[in-house]
Parts: C-alpha cells; structure tokens; sequence
C-alpha cells in the first residue's frame, strides 16, 4: 500500500495495480487452456513446474537441460512445452519474469540499480540495464526516478 501518490491519482493508481494483478493470474491460466488439448495433462503439470522452478531460481537459475532433467522430460519436450504454454522458450520466460520482478523492485524506495541487478540474476548492471531497456523503452535508472514505461 505503498502508494506515491495522493487522492483520486492514488485511488486509479491502486485500481490499475488491481488490473495488473488480475491479468497476471489470468495470463496463467488462459495459456494453460488453450494449451491443454496439444500437450498431456502430465507434460502440462511439468512446464508449469519447470516455470516455478526459474521463477524461484533467478540468481542461479538452471540450465535447459538440468532444468529438463529435474521436471523428467526430455529438452525437446521443454522447449516445444514453453512455447505451447508461455509462447516463449524457458530463458525468454525467464528474463521476462526478471525483468518485471526489476521493474517492481525499482520502484520501491530505498534500493539501487546493481542491488535489483544483483536480485534478479544479473551480476553485470550494465548487462541488468541493456535487457531492462529493450524489455521496457527505459533504463532502470529512469524507472527507479519514476519514469513511466513506454508501451512496445
């Protein structure tokens, strides 16, 4: 409830982070539906554990082919089962999910850009800052001043 602003901006502010939310949970789901008639139950069960796994591992997340091995499907089966489910590969996934989790810290008070950099797996800042440009049409820098992320 941290919000930076005040009165009816504070109140659209907090309504937009509802929406936000509720398309987060939605994205989770949809995908799953859609995906279910091309992939077994089984083999759905493990992308979406495979996804918690580099979700829960930014720092040091595994390889495609331990990341394979631990769900018990082949690299094959991942690769094709991430672009069914997410329409990514695993370290698209992975780097999208760090970047919004960066863009969520760095806009929190009190941190700097190498300690989100550091965070979400990035031990470069300026290999951090590069991804989170491309990613959202600004530098973390301008996103920890407060900069509103351009739309793609």
């Amino acid at each position: 409830m941290d919000c930076p602003f005040l009165g009816m901006t504070k109140r659209l502010y907090l309504q937009s982070k509802v929406f936000e939310l509720m398309a987060l949970q939605l994205d989770g789901i949809a995908p799953a539906k859609t995906s279910a008639g091309l992939l077994k139950a089984d083999t759905l069960a493990r992308i979406h554990h495979a996804a918690e796994i580099l979700r829960s591992h930014l720092e040091s997340p595994p390889s495609n082919t331990e990341l394979a091995q631990q769900v018990g499907i082949g690299l094959t089966t991942l690769n094709k089962g991430f672009r069914t489910v997410f329409g990514m590969p695993p370290f698209a996934y992975l780097t999208r999910y760090r970047m919004e989790q960066a863009e969520q810290l760095l806009r929190q008070p009190d941190c700097t850009v190498t300690e989100v950099a550091n965070q979400v797996g990035y031990a470069n800042p300026a290999q951090f800052s590069a991804a989170f440009k491309r990613q959202f049409g600004i530098t973390p820098r301008e996103c920890l001043c407060g900069s509103i992320r351009r739309q793609p």
